[in-house]
């Protein structure tokens, strides 16, 4: 292992950012290792809020501005921003020649940066491999991303025993949880005052935080399921809604703007925020009534604040879900049963309960840890694990 190994962090959205803010902070923080970041995606556009700025403002240096995002939503659109991606990677890489790219999720601009970097030998290391989301395209590019990768941060049992089933190295995959649970550890959440003071609205006796993203391979279409959404948050006239806008995938930009339509229509009831940054997004959470939309924060970070999820449609279909999650149909009668359910005292009444199951606190840590001491020489040479039959 030699000194000052380059930990090369990919960030394309500020979901993924707000996941890997504190193992950038742990590699940044190691005389041993030397923190590179590759900015893409969404973070550099102006319509998803340039959030890249944050990541500026939280003391990091980006070193790679690897600009891919057409100003088109539509599946030909995204094919072509994935390959602008590729290439901006490819260039990116070779001025950077990490030693080891991180890359966390399934989002197409990492399947960009993947492919990017398999084929200039350098080793990847995936976190959140294993996991399932049966109703986005997310599903393949994940899975994909582990099948190029040498080293697996896996956030739960059951995911490291699916990345080993996809023919990984057992001793290449390891159970750390999930890195977005450190930032809740960590977070010092904001009152309701300085809440209200910071989004300019006022909150009610009744909140719910909102996002919804498309469900790329839904047959239905995103609009349908997002207006029916709309139709069933009219069911609850006293609620506050704070909206999370939706990302860049097919069909974000149409949810958008029914979202924008929405907030503009009830200005006293709703607001639409096209980034809340992870502290403030996480301080809502933590606030609300109800998480309501089909956003994986829903799934992972909502239960450790014993908040209440309502978790619409396919999108995130396979993955584990703790009990404080109610699983809904993309109509506006499921959607509000659902609300109204996760409203109710009886229900309320077990959310102080509620369990995790993506695993305890310092995943940043041990994925640092791992990243700096793992011997690389001959490490991008895989051989496909088979399963023993008797397992």
């Amino acid at each position: 292992m030699g000194e000052n190994r380059k930990i090369c962090i990919v960030t394309g959205s500020r979901a993924e950012y707000g996941h890997l803010y504190w193992l950038m902070k742990e590699v940044q923080g190691d005389k041993a290792l030397k923190l590179q970041i590759a900015a893409t995606g969404m973070h550099l556009s102006p319509e998803f809020g340039l959030t890249y700025k944050i990541i500026e403002q939280d003391g990091f240096e980006i070193d790679e501005k690897v600009e891919m995002l057409l100003s088109s939503d539509t599946p030909v659109g995204l094919t072509k921003s994935t390959g602008l991606a590729t290439i901006g990677f490819a260039d990116a890489f070779d001025r950077l020649n990490p030693d080891v790219v991180v890359l966390l999720g399934d989002r197409f601009e990492l399947l960009a940066a993947a492919q990017a970097a398999l084929i200039a030998r350098i080793p990847l290391a995936h976190i959140s491999g294993g996991e399932l989301t049966e109703g986005v395209i997310d599903e393949s590019i994940r899975h994909s991303i582990t099948k190029m990768s040498q080293l697996h941060f896996v956030a739960a049992e059951e995911y490291r025993k699916r990345v080993i089933q996809l023919g990984e190295q057992p001793d290449r995959v390891f159970n750390v949880g999930d890195p977005g649970l450190d930032y809740i550890e960590r977070l010092k959440p904001l009152t309701r005052q300085e809440i209200e003071s910071s989004l300019g609205f006022k909150l009610g006796e009744i909140n719910f935080l909102v996002t919804y993203h498309p469900v790329t391979l839904s047959p239905r279409g995103s609009a349908a399921a997002a207006k029916a959404l709309l139709a069933a948050l009219d069911r609850f006239p006293d609620a506050k809604i704070v909206f999370t806008k939706s990302n860049s995938d097919t069909d974000g930009r149409i949810i958008n703007q029914l979202v924008d339509a929405y907030a503009a229509e009830h200005p006293h009831r709703a607001i639409a925020v096209t980034s809340l940054g992870q502290a403030r997004y996480l301080s809502v959470m933590k606030l609300a009534n109800v998480v309501v939309g089909n956003s994986s924060s829903g799934i992972v970070e909502a239960p450790c604040l014993k908040a209440a999820t309502v978790n619409i449609g396919d999108r995130q279909r396979g993955r584990l879900k703790a009990t404080s999650v109610i699983d809904c149909d993309e109509t506006t009668e499921s959607i509000g049963a659902a609300i109204t359910k996760a409203l109710t005292p009886q229900f309320r009444a077990t959310l102080p309960a509620t369990e995790s199951l993506y695993g305890a606190c310092n995943a940043s840590s041990r994925i640092k840890e791992l990243l700096k001491t793992t011997e690389l020489d001959g490490i991008i040479t895989k051989t496909f694990y088979d399963i023993p039959p008797s397992a």
